[in-house]
């Protein structure tokens, strides 16, 4: 093993997983990545060292944290498709919640302390009035995704004083873009994130691409969210490593990653249009129930806490990025096929 700070990180093969793998790799630590291939992927994954196991096994992430002298863990492991949680939430709540549950219980064991967990935006639900969202506004999830990620923050924060946990949970904003370098990106499915979707118009995978509602108090009446790159991202967990390992003193912390400004659904199918030089349908129809009309962070807090900030989440430059991903992965299937 090396000299370097060893980090698991738990849900590794995924999207966001992934790319903070790579990042950590690049800052010289010793990696982990710790899967269950339930939804990640195999050929993602970039840890030095690879188990296969599942958050609920505990005594396999004991015998992990342990064989490895893990001195921080990184959590993304969990179900995130808001709209099917609402359809079947138990899952999400044994998964989400109850699989943390037994990692905070195996850390436990093995007297580990240092936690970085992948939080959500969702946790601040409807609280839509603040033109910024910033971390002291209250948490109030609308769908029971959200309802599990903010019940893994109380017991986060419910660990601090009995059992000195120092944790950071990170809430993300629109995680896009893939890794410039092409080794990852975005393989959801089904996949309901914008950019890749129209993306997927753009290739002729996919008919068009939907509008759901032009009459917003926006300036082009569409949706306005904060689309943040994921190596930006993944700096952030970097960042929140350093931080939690450079310190003794227990607690608990909400951090935003964001930009601090956003864009509209109608600029970002502008973006692909003009990045990819392809013109493809786009269909307005009406509002979807509960989407709110801006969501963006406040991102001041992560300046402060954690020296970071977003660098690489220019439009043009996460749509770039996404595009090149998207056409090396349709060769790569192309390929196969053949």
């Amino acid at each position: 093993m090396s000299d370097q700070p060893t980090i698991m990180v738990i849900g590794g093969a995924g999207y966001i997983g992934s790319h903070t793998t790579l990042a950590l790799n690049d800052a010289g630590f010793e990696t982990i990545v710790y899967d269950n291939f339930s939804t990640g992927h195999r050929d993602a994954c970039f840890g030095r060292h690879l188990v296969e196991g599942d958050l609920a096994d505990r005594a396999k992430l004991e015998n992990t944290l342990q064989s490895f002298g893990v001195d921080c863990v990184v959590h993304f492991a969990a179900l995130i498709e808001a709209g099917q949680s609402v359809i079947a939430p138990l899952p999400f709540f044994q998964n989400n919640v109850a699989g943390t549950l037994s990692l905070l219980e195996a850390m436990q064991s093995v007297g580990l302390k240092k936690l970085v967990f992948s939080s959500t935006a969702a946790a601040y639900g409807n609280n839509t009035d603040a033109p910024l969202l910033h971390e002291k506004l209250s948490r109030a999830p609308i769908n029971p995704y959200g309802d599990s990620k903010v019940m893994v923050e109380m017991m986060l924060e419910a660990c601090v004083e009995p059992h000195g946990l120092q944790s950071i949970a990170l809430r993300y904003f629109n995680a896009c873009g893939a890794d410039p370098d092409g080794r990852t990106g975005e393989r959801h499915d089904p996949e309901t994130h914008l950019i890749p979707l129209v993306i997927q118009a753009a290739l002729g995978q996919r008919p068009d691409i939907k509008i759901y509602g032009t009459d917003y108090p926006t300036p082009d009446g569409t949706c306005i969210r904060d689309y943040i790159h994921v190596s930006d991202l993944a700096t952030g967990h970097v960042a929140a490593v350093r931080k939690l390992l450079s310190s003794s003193e227990p607690g608990f912390r909400p951090i935003n990653l964001g930009t601090g400004s956003g864009l509209s659904v109608r600029e970002v199918i502008d973006a692909v249009k003009k990045v990819s030089n392809v013109d493809f349908d786009v269909i307005e129809t009406i509002r979807r129930p509960g989407d709110p009309a801006q969501l963006v962070a406040d991102a001041s807090e992560a300046a402060d806490q954690l020296d970071w900030v977003a660098e690489h989440s220019g439009i043009n430059q996460i749509v770039r990025d996404a595009w090149a991903f998207a056409i090396k992965a349709r060769s790569s299937s192309a390929t196969v096929s053949t």
